[in-house]
């Protein structure tokens, strides 16, 4: 059999551009954990400039997003915490430059092309105000996230999670949170127009930017989604909200002062001290105990988020590419590596399958290995660079890069499961649930109930074992039930207002 060296034949044998992609993704042979070379295994085309740049557009948003997130939420949670705008971009930077470098350039580049790259858990961004006011700690929920994730890899287990969560569970937990989290960024970006004032401008006199961005990026992103070009919305959206801004005489509230060079790489500097860094110190039994429940659902919701991103490569490759499709267990094992020791030398990023990267791969037709090494090239020259930082975190930017990045598609896809009555049944029931106590223990017992035919599809226990009835889905409410009692977390009112 020819190697991919051998096999290989250039663009002009092809009539089409088309053509030569397709046979590109038929001759290759990846090696899994071992030394993937380009030119011998794979090759660069123009083509993967696409994915690598969208994933990096993508990726510096989403990863601003949670560290202000977090910023907000445990300044709110701690008495001697107080954290910004500027933590939040030097801990994305640490984010941005050892883990791209270890586990998308090395692991995803070199070392095992089949799997998909590790970057971040959309649906979790919503809940990260809930996480802290409960008292979690970053690095234990990180520690949880991997160890989980681990375990789930290596007994081969995120298939039996995706059957154990229905179609109408998983469609109304992702409705919640889609809503949740969009109404939050709208209120974002709007208190972001109001709050508008300079020299030359009064507060409270830019009030309608706020609007006109978001009915541009109604518009836009219909439009992409109507030639499907969706993978195309973080960019576009983005850049349209910061042209607008800055057209509209908002530009004197974009500050660059993030500068060029390498962030604080020290963990101490981050962990080791209640006076650096988070401020938090190493976490303690307590910690750990009021992360576990949101360590659960991050790593229940893995398996239908790769599963979707290998069906979309799926749908865009040609036949005789099973070799080069993304390994579900291999991403999973590398996003929980990739979780623990990202968090572990400062970050706080929560992680999963890179979707904003595999989607236009895929439409490109392009495999892994290629654009990932571009875009982590990309990600650790931006966090050098430091003022691309800035315009990340800037409110209109950031905002409408995750409105139609994370929660407008969540919203979309928990739609498009909910199609059968019975679906609608589960999905209303956890959706209640999570407005009444928190998403977490909504999830849980939204599953229990589905599972047994309490509600959603009577038929549906038929086809499952005691264990799949019984076992699995009690052991699973007990623990979150168990957690959120034990941190409070019924203390004040953890339902839609805590995400406003």
């Amino acid at each position: 059999m020819k190697t991919y060296k051998e096999a290989h034949r250039p663009a002009s044998d092809f009539e089409s551009r088309s053509e030569y992609l397709d046979h590109e993704l038929q001759i290759m042979k990846p090696k899994r954990f071992r030394l993937n070379l380009p030119g011998r295994d794979f090759r660069f085309e123009w083509e993967d400039i696409v994915p690598a740049l969208a994933g990096t557009l993508g990726i510096i948003a989403m990863y601003s997003s949670v560290m202000m997130a977090w910023a907000n939420g445990l300044s709110e949670a701690w008495d001697h915490v107080t954290l910004g705008k500027e933590f939040a971009i030097e801990v994305s930077r640490v984010e941005m430059i050892i883990p791209a470098f270890l586990f998308v350039i090395l692991a995803s580049g070199f070392l095992n092309p089949r799997a998909n790259l590790a970057g971040n858990h959309g649906p979790m961004i919503p809940l990260i105000a809930s996480i802290a006011l409960a008292g979690a700690h970053p690095l234990a929920l990180a520690i949880l996230i991997g160890v989980l994730g681990l375990l789930l890899s290596v007994f081969k287990l995120g298939s039996r999670l995706v059957d154990l969560t229905s179609k109408g569970v998983a469609g109304g937990l992702l409705i919640f949170l889609g809503f949740t989290g969009a109404i939050s960024q709208i209120n974002s970006i709007q208190s972001w127009g109001m709050g508008l004032e300079s020299e030359t401008v009064t507060a409270g006199s830019m009030g309608f930017l706020g609007l006109v961005i978001l009915a541009v990026t109604v518009i836009l992103y219909s439009y992409l989604a109507r030639i499907d070009k969706r993978w195309l919305a973080i960019p576009a959206a983005a850049a349209a909200a910061l042209v607008i801004a800055l057209i509209s005489g908002a530009g004197f509230d974009l500050q660059f002062t993030t500068e060029m060079g390498l962030p604080n790489l020290n963990p101490a500097y981050w962990w080791g001290s209640t006076e650096e860094g988070w401020m938090l110190g190493l976490p303690t039994a307590q910690h750990f105990i009021a992360s576990l429940p949101f360590a659960i659902l991050a790593v229940a919701m893995w398996s239908p988020d790769f599963l979707g991103h290998r069906i979309f490569q799926e749908m865009n490759y040609p036949k005789k590419t099973e070799k080069v499709l993304m390994d579900v267990d291999d991403t999973m094992t590398m996003c929980s590596f990739r979780q623990m020791v990202g968090t572990a030398v400062g970050g706080g990023n929560i992680t999963s399958s890179w979707g904003t990267y595999m989607i236009p791969a895929a439409i490109a037709k392009r495999p892994i290995p290629a654009g990932a090494i571009l875009l982590g090239l990309m990600v650790m020259a931006v966090a050098f660079l430091g003022s691309p930082m800035d315009v990340a975190v800037w409110p209109p930017v950031r905002c409408i890069a995750l409105l139609v990045g994370v929660f407008l598609p969540m919203i979309e896809a928990g739609i498009q499961m909910v199609k059968k009555s019975t679906c609608a049944q589960a999905a209303g029931v956890c959706i209640f649930t999570a407005m009444v106590t928190n998403p977490v223990l909504a999830w849980a017992l939204a599953m229990f109930l589905d599972n047994n035919g309490l509600i959603g599809d009577k038929d549906r226990p038929k086809n499952l074992s005691i264990a799949d009835k019984f076992v699995i889905p009690l052991a699973i409410l007990v623990v979150c039930v168990s957690a959120v009692f034990t941190v409070g977390m019924f203390k004040g009112i953890y339902g839609i207002q805590s995400f406003l």
